[in-house]
Parts: C-alpha cells; sequence; structure tokens
C-alpha cells in the first residue's frame, strides 16, 4: 500500500488520542463569545459564528493529525464519502443558506439550477428513502450507500462539493489515512476515520450562543430553541428550484 497506513497502524495510533490529544474548548466558545460582543447585526454574529466554528473544527482535526502523526490520503476530485446520508438540524441547515446567500450571485444560481436538477433526477429514491426509519434501521447506512445517491451538494461532473467550505460536522471530520483505494473498493470502508466527537463542542458553543440570544429576544432568522430540535436530510432543506431566499422564508 505504499506510503500510505494500514488498518491496524491507524488503530493503533488513535488508539492512543485520549492520550495525546484533549479538546480545547475556549476555542469554540472563544468564537461565540467574540462575536457576541461585535458591534453589527444578530444576523452577521450567527453567520460569522457559524463560520468560525466550523473552521475551529477543522483546525483540531489538524492538532489530531500533527499530534497522532496522521496524513490524509483524502484528494479533491475524491468523492466516495459524499455517498452518505447527511442529516442536520434546522438551525444548521438556515446557518448554511444564510452563509449561501453571500456568495457570489453566479455561484448562487449554479446552485439553484443544481439543486432543482438533483431533485429531478433523485426525486422517487428520495422519497423512498424518507419511509425509513433511521433509529431503527441498524444497516441504515449501508442501504443508504447502495444507492449510490450523491450529496445534493456534490457536483458529480467535477466531483467537488459545491459548498465546502461551509460543508455539515459529519463531512467535515470524515478523514482517510489508508490508500484512497479502500474507498473505492468497500461501501463501508473500515480504515476511515471519523472525528465527529467534534460536533459536541461545536454544538455546545452554537447553542450556548442562541441561548443569550434568546435571553436578549433577538435570536434573528433561528426560532430557538425549536429549529435546534429539527432534523432532516441535507437534501430536503435544499428543495428543488428554491431560492437561498425564498427557501430561508419557508423554514
Amino acid at each position: 500500500m505504499g506510503n500510505y497506513l494500514s488498518f491496524q497502524e491507524i488503530q493503533d495510533k488513535c488508539g492512543n488520542l485520549h492520550e495525546k490529544y484533549q479538546i480545547d474548548e475556549d476555542k469554540f466558545y472563544n468564537v461565540v463569545e467574540g462575536w457576541a460582543e461585535a458591534s453589527t447585526t444578530t444576523e452577521e454574529k450567527l453567520l460569522g459564528s457559524f463560520r468560525g466554528l466550523l473552521q475551529v473544527v477543522s483546525g483540531e482535526i489538524e492538532t489530531i493529525e500533527n499530534t497522532l502523526e496522521l496524513k490524509p490520503s483524502c484528494r479533491m476530485g475524491c468523492a466516495f464519502c459524499c455517498y452518505y446520508p447527511i442529516i442536520i438540524n434546522k438551525m444548521e441547515a438556515k446557518l448554511m443558506k444564510q452563509a449561501i446567500e453571500s456568495f457570489p450571485e453566479e455561484r448562487r444560481e449554479k446552485l439553484q439550477v443544481h439543486w432543482k436538477e438533483y431533485h429531478r433526477k433523485y426525486g422517487r429514491q428520495l422519497e423512498e428513502l424518507q419511509s425509513v426509519e433511521t433509529d431503527a434501521d441498524k444497516d441504515f447506512k449501508q442501504h443508504y450507500r447502495q444507492k449510490q445517491l450523491p450529496c445534493v451538494m456534490l457536483d458529480t461532473v467535477t466531483n467537488q462539493c459545491m459548498a465546502y467550505e461551509i460543508r455539515p460536522i459529519p463531512c467535515r471530520t470524515y478523514v482517510n489515512y489508508a490508500d484512497p483505494a479502500v474507498c473505492e473498493k468497500s461501501l463501508m470502508p473500515k480504515e476511515t476515520v471519523s472525528f465527529e466527537f467534534l460536533y459536541g463542542e461545536y454544538m455546545g458553543a452554537l447553542n450556548e450562543f442562541l441561548q443569550y440570544l434568546y435571553e436578549e429576544e433577538n435570536t434573528a432568522f433561528i426560532d430557538y430553541p425549536n429549529d435546534l430540535y429539527t432534523q432532516d436530510y441535507l437534501f430536503n432543506w435544499f428543495k428543488d428550484g428554491d431560492s437561498p431566499q425564498n427557501r430561508q422564508k419557508s423554514l
């Protein structure tokens, strides 16, 4: 496998994670505290906190990799992981949409066309998936993967994410350190690693910030706490033909 790590080597390195690494909670909470004190609109505070916390998550993964001497084998154009089910809450969906509104017009329009075509092409399969009770089906991810449904944000021509900088935590924390071929050969490769435990600090900081805004009686476009407890597939938050502005209102 060349210079790539074996499954056992990855297991050995990650098995020492708790001994060598500890989450720096202050990094997460410093982001929201900084935006809480900023002289700007609540909308900008929310968007800034969201973007900042996503960057902290990515930064923590880099810290883990440096600590454990891990080098990701993921490369641009490799999109096997973009065929997993991604479920996020309504608050995250609204934050993603708010971020997309800040994209250049051409990029926003390209996304709108893409979403419309995506739901036209995969609509029937998406409806079938929504009839499955994910909590009751322990093999849900396997069944989803077998359908080979791309993420609603994936450009299947270039194999690149169309909203990469605001991609959700499950996408951000899923990494391969073995030969990239393992992702091609297996729907559920055992070699891949998920650092999704970082979601707890990310969401904890966001939730604390929303609590603060709620007490200030201004949570902008977020219906707190209801949005926090409403979950759905990522593809359902980006519906057929809706513009970010119109969809934002319907959310």
